[in-house]
């Protein structure tokens, strides 16, 4: 009997935050609704009317709009009514506010979108085991021997899937399926939303070839700007040119890896248990703040980061050594620190002194737009524990509150 044919699939959920926004509000779907920035005055004049009626009965006249925004702030993502006017990911929102101004403006819920994750994971795991989460918004998964990944090329195990997360979350999501998790990272958007798309070996000429470049995932805008220059637009373009030329203009391991992705190949496994290097929050503020000026406001926003940071830490299981910040100043410029201390931890007062002491090695006088907590050199907490089995304490305790720290140690903020 002749080995099953691999089929691996890639699900992305659709417009996943302002989808989840969207469940919320479902009088604002069919309208454009853009999701970015922190909490402003309007959204707590939203919360305020919340308490008074049910949330879909609050009037849409009553949400916020993008022409009324003021600040420094960028979209995170958009409904695909917002997206006809041009507004997406990574825009800023001012910018928007000129393309799309009646579009109503959401701020970002991080905590109600890792909710909705990890719920549309679980369900897809009940169907295929077989998963490596991407993300928080989409996964990759190995059809090959799960009962019905066969069919139809892996159609019909698609459609259970997709069937089944939305009845679990009422969220859509969009799938490919193709012989590797290259290809099929592209084919989940051809059919966007609720699409399901299938490429078959045969189809790399008709369906693969005629995408641009920057489809391929790996390839960055540097790359695509250096490819352009060389004449070459699309896959099939990169397809023509030899193995050997590749090399020549990008390097051994560059020019050898677009080779084979011009040409559909793909063997990397689906990882079903991928081991974070770091976890990390930050924010871009809505205004630059100063060190000394904006002390206080920064001290907050820096003192929260760290408890959930913390918390995000001790709800995966992890606690780590190694603790750093993450700048980026007025004019775009950006510095990073780190410290390792002497223990693993993932206790929001410890957190906060590590990087407090990794600001004091920054310079402090240009305003400042981001603000990112990190710790890294990750274990799992049951790991760090058998690791200093001879080490008396190790802080992997419920995170004592960050705030106790400040005024027991000398921080900059």
């Amino acid at each position: 009997m002749s080995a099953p044919i691999r089929r691996i699939a890639h699900l992305d959920m659709d417009a996943f935050y302002a989808s989840v926004e969207l469940l919320r509000y479902p009088q604002l779907k069919g309208l454009p609704v853009v999701i970015g920035g922190g909490r402003r005055a309007a959204d707590e004049a939203l919360r305020a009317l919340q308490g008074e009626r049910g949330l879909a009965d609050i009037p849409v006249a009553a949400f916020p709009v993008l022409r009324d925004y003021t600040g420094r702030g960028v979209i995170t993502t958009a409904t695909y009514a917002a997206r006809q006017f041009g507004v997406g990911s990574a825009l800023g929102l001012m910018k928007a506010a000129r393309l799309c101004p009646q579009a109503i403006l959401l701020p970002v819920d991080f905590d109600e979108y890792r909710k909705y994750s990890r719920l549309f994971k679980a369900t897809i795991l009940e169907i295929a085991p077989l998963m490596e989460d991407r993300g928080v918004d989409e996964v990759y998964i190995d059809f090959t021997e799960v009962p019905g990944g066969q069919r139809e090329g892996g159609r019909v195990l698609a459609r259970l899937i997709q069937k089944a997360v939305f009845d679990r979350t009422g969220l859509t999501c969009s799938i490919g399926v193709a012989p590797n998790k290259l290809i099929a990272k592209m084919a989940s958007e051809f059919n966007k939303p609720n699409g399901i798309s299938v490429v078959h070996e045969a189809d790399l000429q008709s369906l693969i070839w005629p995408l641009a470049c920057r489809k391929i995932n790996g390839i960055g805008p540097k790359a695509d700007e250096k490819l352009a220059r060389l004449h070459i637009h699309t896959i099939g373009d990169l397809a023509a040119r030899s193995r050997e030329w590749l090399i020549e203009h990008f390097g051994k391991a560059t020019g050898a890896w677009m080779h084979e992705a011009a040409h559909g190949r793909d063997a990397r496994p689906v990882v079903l248990e991928s081991e974070p290097v770091s976890i990390s929050r930050e924010t871009t503020f809505e205004r630059d703040l100063h060190a000394v000026r904006d002390r206080a406001e920064l001290g907050a926003i820096f003192t929260a980061l760290c408890e959930k940071l913390a918390g995000d830490l001790q709800r995966k299981g992890y606690v780590g050594k190694t603790i750093g910040i993450k700048l980026r100043y007025d004019d775009f410029k950006g510095v990073t620190r780190d410290q390792t201390i002497d223990h693993y931890t993932a206790d929001a007062r410890t957190i906060r002194h590590t990087a407090g002491l990794c600001l004091k090695r920054v310079p402090l006088a240009q305003r400042l737009r981001l603000l990112g907590v990190r710790v890294g050199s990750l274990l799992k907490a049951a790991q760090a524990r058998e690791f200093e089995s001879n080490v008396p304490v190790i802080h992997t305790a419920p995170a004592h509150s960050a705030t106790d720290s400040i005024a027991t140690t000398d921080q900059l903020f």
